[in-house]
């Protein structure tokens, strides 16, 4: 995808004939900024300038060859997986596929253990043999009732009890987030299911598939089109008065927009120690966890098991949550929310802006909720550009 420069930018769109200035100046090139210029430009004819602050596209989800020629993800793993037949429909356009199923286990007690808890779990950590049937009483008997569950421990030791909780959850929960399950929303550890059957997948979801050529190459083929300027290495600060445009989508952090005036939205950032290894595979599956806290690291991934490639050699990454760094994760409490919505109520009464995304919105969205959430906007646009006479002009 060609870019272009910032000198130019300030000249307008670049397709011969345009008007001098955008119809759309779109913040961040992940998901959410990519798939809604996408739209724009093919759907409606508008002519968008899509940036980001870093120097490359795909957000998160970028990935790349190493000096060794592997597939990585800079990141950390993305696995794509959803339900929703209309978001594979959607990327498939700009991507093959291959099958993937994600398996995850966590070292626990000296044992590599699937995770979510499944049957096979419970067996191995206790050296049992139980049934689907005693492995419901066995949890039933453990579980320990919690009137009203508010938090990610009250969900945990609900349904599995306190010994599963501290062995699985409590320290991986500490390290990812800086804070004990006590002090966070329930929604974290609801994501993690628990089972009885010895179903050992990470995810159930209908479509569980990763780009065949890699994430990068898919959003190469999204933004390659004649309305869309790509300009890299450049923040939002730099061209928010140097380039005409005339509404914003905005997909980074929404207190960042308002200059923290109302103060600023936690969130929890990410460190990755990246490793080529002289040896062809380096653990069993693609993600090992780490719920020791006197471990540093919460996981270790091995990429040639997401990506499907075949080479002597093998690349993994340690990772280290973090406070300081890229935003990665809205950290979900109440009064994280509640200054959120203090946020929210700031751009509903600012013009000409739409904020989109995980960090727009201030909520962990999965790939396919994002990619889903960047259509129904779309759908929205071209919905009111439908109703407006010939005349009215794009934000009339």
């Amino acid at each position: 995808m060609p870019q272009i420069t910032l000198e130019a930018a300030r000249s307008g769109p670049s397709r011969q004939g345009a008007d001098s200035a955008y119809d759309y100046l779109i913040v961040g090139a992940g998901f959410a900024g990519s798939v809604i210029a996408e739209r724009l430009a093919e759907g409606l004819g508008r002519q968008v300038l899509l940036i980001d602050r870093r120097n490359h596209i795909a957000g998160n989800a970028y990935d790349h060859y190493d000096a060794a020629g592997l597939l990585v993800h800079r990141y950390g793993p993305h696995i794509f997986h959803t339900n929703a037949q209309r978001i594979v429909d959607y990327l498939s356009r700009f991507t093959q596929w291959r099958p993937y199923e994600h398996r995850v286990l966590a070292k626990v007690d000296g044992q590599l253990l699937p995770i979510p808890i499944n049957l096979a779990t419970l067996n191995a950590l206790y050296g049992l043999s139980m049934t689907s049937a005693q492995a419901e009483q066995f949890l039933a008997e453990r579980a320990e009732p919690v009137a009203t569950i508010r938090t990610s421990e009250d969900v945990v030791v609900n349904q599995i009890g306190r010994e599963l909780y501290e062995k699985f959850f409590r320290g991986y929960t500490r390290k990812q987030w800086g804070l004990d399950p006590s002090a966070l929303d329930k929604s974290v550890t609801s994501r993690v299911p628990t089972r009885t059957n010895e179903d050992d997948r990470y995810f159930t979801d209908t479509f569980q598939i990763m780009p065949r050529d890699g994430y990068t190459r898919m959003f190469e083929r999204m933004i390659d089109h004649p309305r869309i300027d790509l300009l890299l290495s450049t923040d939002f600060k730099q061209v928010r008065h140097a380039v005409k445009f005339r509404h914003v989508i905005y997909c980074g952090p929404i207190d960042e927009y308002f200059d923290f005036q109302l103060g600023r939205l936690p969130y929890r950032s990410l460190r990755f120690e990246h490793q080529t290894l002289e040896q062809e595979r380096y653990q069993p599956v693609a993600v090992v966890n780490f719920p020791d806290p006197e471990v540093p690291y919460t996981r270790i991934t091995e990429y040639k098991h997401l990506t499907g490639q075949t080479h002597p050699r093998t690349s993994i990454s340690y990772e280290f949550p973090c406070d300081d760094g890229d935003p990665y994760y809205p950290v979900p409490r109440p009064e994280n929310a509640e200054l959120y919505k203090r946020y929210r109520a700031l751009a509903e009464q600012t013009p000409n802006v739409t904020f989109l995304g995980r960090l727009g919105t201030y909520k962990y969205y999965n790939m396919d909720q994002v990619v889903g959430q960047a259509l129904a906007l779309y759908r929205d646009i071209e919905a009111q550009s439908a109703a407006l006479p010939a005349e009215a002009g794009l934000d009339a």
